[in-house]
């Protein structure tokens, strides 16, 4: 049988070649078949390396045009207005909420200061405060009925903010006062001499009170009492008005 043609740049090995002959052959004369070949695996190995470097950059708007990134740039910086604007919105509502919490909390205070006042002024509470005593003896005659009356009223005129007979009994605007053997009823209740009178207030207001020229002071002495103002930098009242307990009417 005729022999087939070699592919040209080919060597035909001899009979007398080994296998690492024939590799050198091949090596150093390669034929046409693995040249192509080579040319294949080296393409191959170029995109692999290619798609592992795109895949490793992970770059997601590595593939958009120049006007598609500038529109997006745009989209961007709008969101990021709204939101600044939408933040500056609530921070309006918190603070609007804050003010109307804090006038809440104020009224409430004031509202609570009132009734702490209104307590006071009608005797429902004890009471400590700086003020004066006033110790009234009746010596060479009996104290008056509005000698007493015009000392109380002179002590409220000048701001005494509670006002204490004789430890047991809390004057008050509603309190009453009539004679009586021996002593005088405050409302309802006997007190005699010597009468000792404590007020809260500015001790030094109050003191002058009683003691101007023409005062209370001098018209309890024209009555015949030894009279003492003792300022003091703290007065405990302690006794209080006595709440009226509403009554009711059972139906037959």
């Amino acid at each position: 049988m005729p022999e087939q043609d070699a592919e040209p740049g080919a060597v035909a090995p001899g009979p007398e070649q080994g296998p690492v002959d024939r590799l050198k052959v091949a090596l150093l004369r390669p034929s046409r078949r693995q040249l192509v070949a080579a040319a294949l695996l080296a393409l191959l190995g170029f995109g692999a390396v290619t798609q592992v470097r795109t895949a490793g950059t992970d770059d997601t708007y590595a593939g958009l045009r120049e006007q598609e990134l500038i529109d997006l740039l745009n989209g961007l910086a709008g969101t990021r207005q709204r939101t600044e604007t939408e933040i500056d919105r609530l921070d309006e509502v918190a603070s609007g909420l804050r003010d109307d919490s804090s006038k809440r909390q104020t009224a409430i205070d004031q509202a609570e200061a009132e009734v702490d006042d209104l307590n006071i002024l009608a005797g429902l509470v004890p009471v400590t405060g700086p003020g004066l005593r006033v110790t009234i003896e009746e010596e060479d005659g009996r104290v008056r009925l509005g000698s007493l009356l015009d000392t109380i009223q002179e002590l409220r005129t000048v701001g005494a903010e509670s006002i204490e007979i004789n430890g047991t009994v809390r004057v008050v605007a509603q309190t009453s006062f009539a004679e009586s053997d021996g002593g005088f009823l405050v409302d309802g209740e006997r007190i005699e001499a010597p009468y000792v009178i404590v007020a809260i207030g500015e001790p030094g207001a109050l003191a002058n009170a009683m003691t101007f020229a023409l005062g209370p002071k001098k018209q309890l002495e024209e009555d015949g009492a030894v009279v003492a103002v003792q300022q003091l930098r703290t007065v405990d009242i302690e006794s209080v008005v006595r709440r009226e307990q509403p009554s009711f009417a059972v139906p037959d």
